[in-house]
């Protein structure tokens, strides 16, 4: 695989993921549910998907 196919394999791979996440997120949002995270201080944390959607614009 040529260094340009893998560059190009590498970004298809990163946008499908985005994707993956966003319907994720729009699935989890429409039942009312959370998404687990980790916090800046190493802790677990739930947040509303909603929440997560609205502060990150590549959700919308």
């Amino acid at each position: 695989m040529s260094n340009s196919e893998m560059k190009q394999f590498t970004v298809k791979l990163q946008e499908g993921l985005l994707l993956a996440e966003k319907r994720m997120l729009q699935e989890k949002a429409l039942h009312g549910q959370t998404v687990v995270v980790m916090g800046d201080d190493n802790t677990i944390q739930h947040i509303p998907a909603a929440k997560v959607i609205a502060a990150h614009p590549e959700f919308q």
